[in-house]
């Protein structure tokens, strides 16, 4: 099997104890670590197209416990209770490691560690042609309608919300009760995130106001936040901070006048919303303009705490001129991820512990205390948005391939991301794999891409050494298989816990440990996807990294699901499976 030589990258990243891991943007053979004390915002500005953010692990500076190794005394071994069987390493009462029988990967306590991805990009602009609806989103996942014809069969003829090249539309045909039109992102689990929609109207506004709003913690037409921009004859234009709730409104700040006339509605506009917990932040200004520096409205509450993200759109009663339509030209979300901190560094045996401690595992695990070479979830965060590629330097097939680096989930097909991405089409290597030396070629398609299985594989397989297959062989348990599937049957290791309808207790779950989820809504009950466990982040939920269609890529934040086992989120519910390597 080919191996990658990444010394010159462990030498980098290893190197300083209070330096992040991930390196500036650019391409190089081995990545060098920040400067420590480098600054990274809550916020990422929206003013690059795309966005953009970068994943980071900080390790606390001047760590003693990073020289821990050279102080180590007597180690004593013992069973802790519960299952599966384990050894628990201790020296002076302070447990140093943990290794479970069966399995191959090691709890090791070293430098506290930050990890904090700042944010996964969603953008839309519309480049493509749909006749109804709006159709399916870059990243994954589809926007959805509420009022108005939206081409459904059950809809009259037409329809008030379609997408043309370079523009979505929501048209308003009535002013009638029910003339807001409603699009929204179809993900219910979005908490604080940093989004931006651009549009305007097809005309000025005669006799009456329009208005367009950026929708957020959107539960339904009757209950959610808006950031509102309205332009009417007497007023202008102007932003409000509004919200909705059991069908009445109350407004959370504003009115803020920008200082232009109806007409200006003709014209782009950008409104863009930060929210952070229970703090909302919002501006609204003119496209070809400056942002504003300032935030021209906030506030505070509450109420729907996480939800959806989408657009209205509205008129007043006397409107002239109907129908009118708003012309979305883009919309973006950075959703963000809350930081995990914590001592545990997940490292590999090179063969399944079998219950003894050893003067041979001892010495591995004496030199694993203290050290900051990268380990398994080193490597995971190594494929986060942002992060610089690392290309080989072994001569062969290998030389100037990827190994590590920002990952997609896959390529659009007909505006849809599919399977298929494994840890070698993402290099564009073919592979040969035991037990009988089978060759599977790359895919040119997925280069730079990784499923979820494909990510699990490359962080575990390819630079932590578990043995793998190809996609449908031997399922005897010695080899990592190529679909979360056959991993939740027959990966290497220990099953640590499994419920077949319900989530299973948490009770044994390690940091590292592989979690499984029955996460698509079908009849099949069958395993669909599949993490890896980062730990308990800032607000005690357990979060986990995985590579996923809606933010297109590895990530650990909540675009598209958020990415806890914990509360009543889709992979909360749908966790069956947990497996330790």
């Amino acid at each position: 099997m080919p191996k990658t030589s990444r010394r010159s990258f462990m030498t980098a990243v290893a190197a300083a104890s209070a330096a992040p891991l991930i390196a500036p943007a650019q391409t190089a053979r081995a990545a060098p670590a920040r400067a420590a004390g480098a600054a990274h915002a809550s916020a990422v500005p929206l003013s690059a197209a795309g966005g953009g953010s970068a994943g980071f692990i900080t390790l606390a500076a001047n760590d003693p416990a990073a020289h821990s190794a050279l102080s180590l005394g007597n180690l004593v071994a013992g069973p802790p209770a519960g299952d599966p069987e384990r050894t628990e390493i201790t020296h002076g009462g302070t447990t140093v490691a943990v290794l479970t029988k069966g399995a191959r990967t090691v709890l090791v306590r070293g430098p506290e560690r930050r990890f904090q991805e700042t944010g996964r990009v969603f953008t839309d602009v519309f480049d493509r042609t749909n006749a109804e609806k709006w159709g399916s989103v870059p990243g994954g996942g589809s926007w959805t309608h509420v009022n108005g014809r939206d081409g459904s069969p059950s809809a009259p003829p037409g329809s008030d919300y379609g997408v043309t090249p370079a523009a979505a539309y929501l048209m308003i045909s009535t002013t009638a009760p029910t003339t807001a039109r409603h699009t929204t992102l179809v993900d219910d689990g979005i908490t604080d995130f940093d989004a931006r929609a651009t549009a305007r109207f097809d005309k000025a506004p005669s006799g009456a106001t329009v208005s367009y709003a950026l929708s957020f913690g959107y539960q339904n037409t009757k209950n959610h936040f808006r950031a509102r921009l309205s332009f009417s004859p007497q007023d202008g234009g102007r932003l409000r901070l509004e919200k909705e709730a059991a069908d009445q409104v109350s407004e959370l700040g504003g009115p803020h006048s920008l200082g232009v006339a109806a007409s200006a509605a003709a014209e782009p506009w950008h409104i863009r919303v930060v929210r952070e917990g229970r703090v909302v932040r919002a501006r609204a200004w003119q496209a070809g303009t400056a942002e504003p520096a300032a935030w021209q409205l906030w506030a505070e509450d509450a109420a729907f705490p996480k939800g959806r993200v989408g657009v209205r759109a509205a008129a007043g009663a006397g409107l002239a001129g109907l129908p009118v339509k708003l012309l979305v030209s883009e919309f973006t979300v950075v959703s963000a991820a809350p930081a995990v901190t914590h001592r545990e560094w997940v490292r590999v045996l090179p063969a399944p512990y079998d219950g003894t401690w050893t003067s041979a595992v001892e010495e591995r695990v004496r030199g694993w205390a203290g050290s900051t070479a990268p380990d398994a979830l080193a490597h995971a965060a190594m494929f986060l948005k942002g992060v610089p590629p690392v290309t080989s330097a072994r001569p062969g097939e290998d030389l100037g391939r990827p190994v590590l680096g920002a990952a997609g989930y896959s390529p659009l097909v007909n505006g849809v991301r599919d399977e298929g991405a494994d840890f070698h089409e993402y290099s564009g290597v073919s592979w040969t794999f035991p037990p009988d030396n089978r060759v599977w070629t790359a895919d040119p398609a997925f280069a730079g891409h990784l499923d979820c299985s494909g990510y699990v594989r490359m962080v575990y397989g390819r630079h932590m050494g578990v043995p793998m297959t190809y996609f449908g062989g031997p399922v005897t348990g010695e080899y990592l298989p190529r679909d979360s599937a056959a991993m939740a049957r027959n990966s290497p290791g220990v099953r640590i816990a499994h419920a077949a309808a319900a989530p299973p207790p948490l009770a044994g779950l390690h940091i590292g440990d592989l979690l499984f989820f029955d996460a698509v809504t079908d009849a099949d009950d069958k395993i669909d996807h599949v993490a890896i466990h980062l730990g308990v982040d800032e607000f005690g939920a357990r979060r986990f990294l995985s590579s996923r269609k809606t933010p297109n890529g590895p990530t650990a934040a909540d675009l598209g699901g958020a990415s806890t086992i914990d509360g009543t989120g889709t992979y909360a519910e749908t966790l069956r499976t947990i497996r330790r390597l």
